[in-house]
């Protein structure tokens, strides 16, 4: 075999694992949380720990009302701040950072945790945004 042709199978190799670690992932986030629509997620927020795993800068800018922010990139560090005794509503702009960060709490013990179908950017409830200083 010439050097290409094994390139390419070294190259092939490697696509296809990734493509499988990718996969598996996936399916693990899915079921570290129950996803929810915007209807059941207003019914019982009032019972729930609501929180915005976006950067703080988007969070001001508007949030849903009586969510708390934890950034993502915080979670590890602040994860000490919520109840285990409540369920964990979770949301971001999508709802992609918000499977990670629901994997992140189900490893620190956390187990009722939901996450926003859609996430912020098709919440259509009561929201919060910060005043502008005039």
């Amino acid at each position: 075999m010439d050097t290409w042709t094994i390139v390419t199978i070294v190259l092939w190799i490697f696509i296809i694992g990734w493509g499988i670690w990718e996969l598996i992932q996936y399916f693990r986030r899915k079921n570290a949380a129950n996803t929810l629509e915007n209807d059941e997620f207003r019914k019982n927020m009032r019972k729930a720990q609501i929180v915005d795993v976006r950067g703080k800068d988007e969070y001001e800018a508007g949030h849903i009302l009586g969510a708390r922010n934890i950034p993502y990139m915080n979670l590890k560090q602040r994860h000490v701040e919520l109840r285990k005794d409540q369920p964990i509503y979770l949301y971001d702009e999508k709802k992609t950072l918000s499977y990670r960060a629901a994997l992140q709490l189900k490893k620190q013990g956390f187990e009722d945790i939901h996450v926003l179908k859609g996430g912020y950017s098709e919440w259509d409830g009561k929201i919060k945004r910060k005043k502008k200083n005039v």
